[in-house]
């Protein structure tokens, strides 16, 4: 048989290969003959075809049919053959496949070999690819070596005792008798990898870090790395060592390393390292990259243990120089840990706010997303105003991928921080204007807030906002804003009565001209006309000139494609027709609001079957706030404390509502805490309390005797209450209301109310009808669920409402003869 052709000519063969399928036909032909040469036992070229083998696994082809090979070449007495053997075995084998386990005798002969290159190989072996039944098996041989004179074996040695760790770490304590005098080497070959082993020991074993913390002991590391450092420092020039000026600089980023897990949360360790962390920071060249990455490590180290002041401060004024450093990736990492430490050392950290600052005009957008975060954990009380000015700056001109962050860090600084409100209110409008499309949703309801709670600047703020979106439609949550102040303000804005600024002159028609225009524009989302609409439905309770051109207005969108338009449409319409009485009550201006919070207490508001929890007020308006009203009507039937108010659903006749007839008049505002509004804290209700949408009840009802009671009988009309209890829920008592009527005419427009004391949970579902017939040839019936699940006497309170003989009726009553099986 021929011989194989050489490494080098396979090397120059393949290169010579113009497409990938020439190539691939090469390495083909070549595996075909070195599995030629191997099932041949040709052992004179075996060393050349595992290396040629090795080149085509770098190239990526498959090389696994060359395992057993590497094997025979580590057992051959050649070095040569040894060398090539051992690096396949670190190539072509691992730990998932049995055959690395038939390496291990053949490793621990040659590391007793008498060679030390032969040792140097079968070290590097075992401390790349050993596995731990390897690493058990071996682990004596290698602490052996740890403890000879040869500096060429004992780093080695160093470096496998390290794999061994990590795959076996019972087997550290093995080691620990032989680490007492490694830092005592005067080769840097030693040191270094010596400190690479003490790191791996203090951090895998809390034992080992407190056994080399030790004072009294002989085996405290600190003082002899810190010795090792400051000879290090002050060593004049070492060729052998010498890395653009500065005397290995690999050693001192290691010992550096070493001295931060020394000491971290202890006193003793961190004052005996403060004199050299000081030296190394003072004497370190920082032209070059090299004294940059010692610096760098010295800062991390300084800030990680229990330092004094003065040295923090020093290495924070590191990092500031580091940011004028013309290295993107030096200014990254100084920005990176200014951010871990501007919490524990603030005002050093301001001291470099400017040039940080400087840093968001940076072209690289790494660096301006960490500027950025880095600015706003800057923002305090004192500078707020000057480092919101540079955000709002940054906002205007930054990439799109930075304003959402931007505009929520500017809001959540300026809610913190805001001087006064005028300015709070100013910055938000700011934002919005700048990057209203960016940002969170929950910035609409938190400036309508604002604005409701700032009494004294709603004239300015609903001017501005007027003036903001004059034209201009593309800010959604802008003009959702300005349309829920110019419904609750718009008297004021018409009015002129603004002090801040010079006041404006614009007349009804005008403010309606925007509203409309909301209302039609393109680029207006659903609920931006949501909020235009309700606008335009508020004005009609603030203007006196144009309520005729409103009812116009929303008389349209009573047939719009857009059901949330639609349904507010049909609503406000009803409210025109049927419930004008009501509709200055109901729109009349949103009192101040305060935050939502979780243990609050809280009302069950109940429209058309749907449940909304709604914080109670606790704070109540200021004098001359909103105009007196009929709304205690709605809320509080008999002014009482201790009872939960019910609003009754529309009758059945009339377009299913899905947020409620009247209450869902303000419900596109999510504000929390207010008694309109949606989501405040959730509140635990039983599954009958979800099921509003449906007339009929979700219950297997069971007759129970319960007997039936006349709760109201007066003018004619007269309300009867029948009584089931539920058979899957004893606690549910379900009551059908009967509204007759023996008078010669029919009782039109008929609502009946009612509310029960905060104890229970009641549930009205839709009446059958809003008309109850003359002469008691039929009657309305209504179904109402009670929960009470501490079984207490039944109470509740009645208030109906009625149109007949041409005039409205109301009445009030009060219902406490409940029979005890309604309840008990």
């Amino acid at each position: 048989m021929p011989a194989p052709i050489r490494l080098r000519e396979l090397i120059r063969t393949i290169r010579t290969a113009r497409t990938q399928a020439e190539e691939r036909e090469m390495i083909q032909k070549e595996c075909a003959a070195i599995r030629s040469s191997f099932r041949e036992e040709d052992n004179t070229y075996r060393c050349r075809n595992v290396a040629k083998l090795l080149y085509m696994h770098m190239l990526g082809y498959p090389a696994h049919f060359g395992q057993l090979e590497c094997l025979k070449l580590i057992a051959s007495q050649k070095f040569t053959d040894k060398r090539i053997g051992y690096l396949g075995a670190m190539l072509l084998l691992d730990e998932r496949q049995d055959v690395h386990l038939l390496m291990t005798n053949c490793i621990k002969n040659d590391l007793n070999h008498s060679t030390q290159y032969v040792q140097g190989l079968a070290l590097c072996t075992l401390g790349c690819m050993g596995s731990s039944e390897m690493c058990r098996d071996l682990a004596g041989e290698v602490e052996k070596l740890l403890k000879t004179s040869n500096s060429y074996l004992r780093k080695k040695a160093a470096l496998c005792a390290v794999h061994v760790i990590r795959k076996v770490p019972e087997l550290m304590e093995m080691f620990l008798p032989a680490t007492k005098n490694l830092l005592n080497e005067k080769n840097h070959g030693v040191l270094h990898t010596s400190v690479v082993l003490l790191t791996e020991m203090c951090e895998r074993s809390p034992d080992m870090l407190a056994h080399f913390r030790k004072v009294s002991a002989n085996c405290n590391l600190v003082p002899q790395l810190v010795r090792i450092l400051k000879n290090l420092i002050m060593s004049g020039y070492s060729p052998e060592h010498d890395v653009s000026g500065i005397s290995d600089p690999f050693l001192q980023v290691r010992i550096l390393r070493l001295l931060r897990i020394l000491g971290r949360n202890d006193d003793d360790s961190s004052e005996a390292m403060n004199d050299i962390l000081a030296q190394v920071a003072t004497n370190t060249e920082t032209s070059k990259n090299v004294g940059n990455a010692i610096l760098y490590e010295t800062v991390l180290t300084i800030m990680d243990i229990k330092s004094e002041s003065g040295l923090r401060v020093l290495a924070i004024n590191i990092l500031g120089r580091f940011l004028l450093n013309n290295d993107k990736n030096i200014r990254y990492v100084a920005l990176t840990s200014l951010l871990k430490t501007v919490q524990t050392d603030h005002n050093a950290v301001q001291r470099h706010r400017s040039t940080i600052v400087d840093c968001l005009k940076d072209l690289d957008v790494s660096i301006k997303r960490r500027a950025m975060e880095l600015s706003f954990a800057l923002v305090n009380g004192n500078n707020v105003r000057g480092m919101m000015k540079e955000l709002l700056y940054f906002l205007d001109s930054c990439e799109p991928e930075f304003k959402a962050d931007c505009a929520s860090g500017i809001f959540l600084a300026a809610e913190k921080y805001a001087p006064s409100k005028r300015w709070h209110i100013d910055t938000i409008m700011r934002v919005l204007t700048t990057a209203g499309s960016y940002v969170r949703d929950d910035a609409v309801p938190n400036l309508i807030q604002l604005i409701t709670n700032s009494v004294e600047m709603h004239a300015y703020t609903v001017q501005r906002l007027y003036k903001a979106i004059l034209g201009d439609y593309s800010q959604q949550p802008l003009v959702q804003v300005a349309s829920w102040c110019i419904g609750e303000y718009g008297d004021l804005l018409v009015s002129g009565q603004c002090e801040e600024e010079e006041p404006i002159q614009v007349t009804e028609d005008e403010v309606l001209d925007i509203l409309e225009s909301v209302l039609i524009s393109n680029m207006s989302a659903s609920v931006t006309r949501g909020y235009a609409l309700t606008a335009i439905m508020k004005l009609s309770t603030r203007f006196t000139c144009t309520v005729n051109r409103i009812k116009k207005v929303v008389s349209i969108y009573g047939s719009s494609i857009d059901v949330e338009l639609q349904q507010r449409a049909v609503e406000y319409n009803a409210l025109f027709k049927k419930y004008d009485h009501m509709r200055p009550a109901l729109l009349e201006r949103m009192p101040v609001m305060e935050k939502a919070t979780t243990n609050g207490p809280t009302e069950i508001i109940q429209t058309n079957g749907e449940t909304e929890p709604a914080v109670l007020e606790t704070k109540p308006p200021p004098p001359g706030l909103q105009p007196t009203s009929q709304a205690n009507d709605l809320l509080d039937l008999l002014g009482g404390n201790d009872i939960t108010p019910v609003i009754p659903t529309a009758p059945s006749s009339k377009p299913a509502s899905a947020g409620g007839e009247l209450l869902d008049l303000l419900g596109d505002l999510n504000l929390p805490g207010s008694p309109v509004s949606a989501p405040a804290p959730q509140i635990s209700q039983p599954p009958f309390l979800l099921d509003g949408l449906s007339s009929q009840p979700l219950f297997n009802d069971i007759a129970a005797g319960i007997p039936s009671i006349t709760a109201y009988s007066k003018n004619g009309l007269k309300i009867d209450f029948t009584f089931e209890r539920s058979n899957t829920n004893p606690s549910v008592t379900v009551i059908t209301i009967q509204a007759s009527n023996s008078t010669e005419l029919d009782m039109t427009d008929f609502v009946f109310q009612a509310a029960v004391p905060k104890t229970f949970q009641l549930q009205l579902l839709s009446p059958s009808s809003s008309v109850i017939p003359a002469f008691n040839s039929g009657t309305i019936t209504q179904v109402i669920k009670v929960l009470n699940p501490q079984k207490q006497q039944l109470r509740m309170r009645i208030k109906l409402t009625y149109n007949h003989k041409g005039s409205a009726m109301q009445d009030l009553a009060e219902v406490n003869n409940f029979p005890p099986q309604s309840w008990q």
